[in-house]
């Protein structure tokens, strides 16, 4: 019987795709959107699209097909559709909507941190200009938070970056253009906190024990006429790092490096006051 019904659905189904009546389809096209048949829902929609442009039904045809779409998980199209929509609708009656679920859609397909981050990119901006449109609006907290994520997102892929140059170490394969991995490593966190003021004081506190041991072991790999002024770098950094966070998890680390940094220019300052004499 379960397969009866499959095959007398399916018969329906390409007999509508082949019939000329657009009416009759917009309407079997909005019972399969209620009746959850969601695939089926936009590939009827979307045949209509062009069929209804500017018609009274368009709009709506417009606005279900990109509903279809994010129901049945096709997040790429459904932005795409609802964009489509507010921009070809602006005051249209699901125009709300639309610029949310342009962002929504987006938020749903983000990619892992280690990859390209374009869609994040494109979320966030969807879910600002919907903010902008609609200070008000009741779902502004769960938008907000959505934006928080996102953010996080981005800023774990810098950190990522930011490890990668410290990890690779005094390797000089990737610095052909001069500079070190250790000085890669600080700017890239450097720029992380600023472009990322909202940052999770967790995160802020990785990059900050990061630019920390960069600049230690920077110091560290130098040669002897740069030592001295690194280390004081590194001091000054550490200071900064112990007034930020005077109970990180690092402190111990941290502490180990600033007394090791104080040896090495107290040595320096005495080998040269030694010198002198």
């Amino acid at each position: 019987m379960l397969a009866l019904l499959a095959m007398t659905s399916c018969k329906r189904f390409n007999a509508l795709e082949k019939s000329n009546d657009y009416e009759y389809k917009y309407e079997v096209a909005k019972q399969y959107f209620f009746e959850g048949k969601y695939v089926k829902a936009s590939l009827m929609f979307g045949e209509l699209l062009a069929v209804m442009k500017g018609t009274l039904n368009g709009e709506e045809s417009l606005y279900m097909l990109a509903m279809s779409s994010f129901l049945c998980r096709d997040y790429e199209n459904a932005s795409q559709y609802f964009r489509k929509y507010y921009q070809s609708y602006p005051k249209g009656q699901y125009v709300e909507y639309a610029r949310y679920y342009a962002g929504y859609s987006l938020y749903k397909k983000a990619p892992d941190p280690r990859l390209d981050q374009s869609n994040t990119y494109q979320a966030i901006h969807e879910f600002q200009q919907f903010l902008d449109y609609y200070p008000y609006t009741r779902i502004k907290n769960e938008t907000h938070q959505m934006i928080y994520a996102l953010q996080d997102r981005l800023i774990e892929k810098e950190y990522m970056s930011a490890k990668l140059y410290y990890d690779l170490g005094t390797y000089i394969g990737n610095c052909t253009s001069g500079g070190s991995n250790y000085e890669a490593c600080v700017v890239t966190s450097q720029n992380a906190l600023r472009d990322f003021p909202y940052a999770s004081n967790e995160m802020r506190e990785k990059f900050a024990i990061l630019i920390l041991r960069s600049k230690y072991h920077l110091a560290m790999k130098s040669v002897e006429e740069k030592k001295e002024q690194r280390f004081r770098d590194a001091i000054d950094e550490f200071y900064s790092f112990v007034g930020d966070y005077p109970e990180s998890q690092y402190m111990a680390e941290a502490v180990k490096m600033h007394e090791h940094a104080e040896k090495m220019v107290a040595k320096k300052n005495f080998d040269i006051k030694k010198s002198t004499d």
